[in-house]
């Protein structure tokens, strides 16, 4: 994997990226603007959103904002339409929002929280794929990228909610790939490994966040995987390992 990202690489490009008020999903929005794309920046926090739009002003890129809960299923679908009238395509989707869950015994997870984690790690990117795909189509080369974690295979111990979701995540976006073979669109999974970010701090409340690599660290080897050069579709990259896995 090339560590090289290259000024204006996507000019012209239209990327949607989900949960990009903080965090993952900020940095990732802040490169796809530098790089030339025009970003549908989505989430929640209005004034995270806001921070973000004045940081790629101010670098010179250009994003339209939406505040929205990734719950909110039929918003999706007119997200969609939206674009499609506006733009009439997509060529990169990052679908990065996500939620931890509790931390518990399979058998101490109330059916709300359970809810709640695959409503947005799983089906959220569900619908997102079922609204945003034939704009995906309409790209000469378009590019879906969701973020997974190691949680999807470690299977560790009281992170039953977060770990099923992500394991049903990679199958979902295995599918897609496969259902998009002969088309343009290639959609692949990116597993950032112990990142600095709030939910790793609720996750591991005792660790010295400055023994972890920031959000920044990760964008010479997430931009390759948006490019309309790549090749990969189907697969997960391992960011701590440098890496793909099937």
């Amino acid at each position: 994997m090339s560590d090289r990202t290259t000024t204006n690489t996507l000019a012209g490009q239209l990327a949607l990226v989900t949960g990009a008020s903080r965090g993952i999903g900020y940095v990732i929005a802040k490169a796809l603007a530098a790089s030339g794309a025009h970003v549908i920046a989505l989430a929640r926090t209005v004034g995270g959103l806001e921070e973000l739009d004045d940081d790629i002003k101010s670098a010179g890129g250009s994003a339209t904002l939406v505040v929205a809960d990734l719950k909110d299923f039929d918003g999706i679908d007119r997200l969609g339409a939206q674009i499609y009238e506006r733009w009439g395509r997509l060529d990169i989707l990052v679908g990065n929002a996500g939620v931890l869950g509790p931390i518990s015994p399979l058998g101490h997870v109330e059916q709300k929280a359970w809810d709640d984690v695959m409503a947005i790690n799983v089906t959220a990117n569900w619908r997102l794929i079922r609204s945003l795909d034939p704009l995906l189509r309409q790209s000469a080369a378009g590019r879906a990228l969701f973020v997974s974690s190691g949680a999807a295979v470690s299977r560790r111990a009281f992170w039953g909610p977060y770990s099923v979701s992500k394991a049903a995540l990679e199958a979902l976006i295995a599918t897609y790939a496969h259902e998009t073979e002969i088309t343009g669109v290639k959609a692949n999974l990116f597993n950032p490994g112990p990142i600095r970010t709030a939910m790793r701090a609720r996750a591991m409340p005792g660790e010295d966040p400055e023994t972890l690599a920031t959000p920044e660290a990760l964008i010479p080897s997430i931009l390759p995987l948006l490019s309309p050069d790549l090749t990969v579709s189907g697969r997960t990259f391992n960011f701590p390992t440098g890496t793909w896995r099937d």
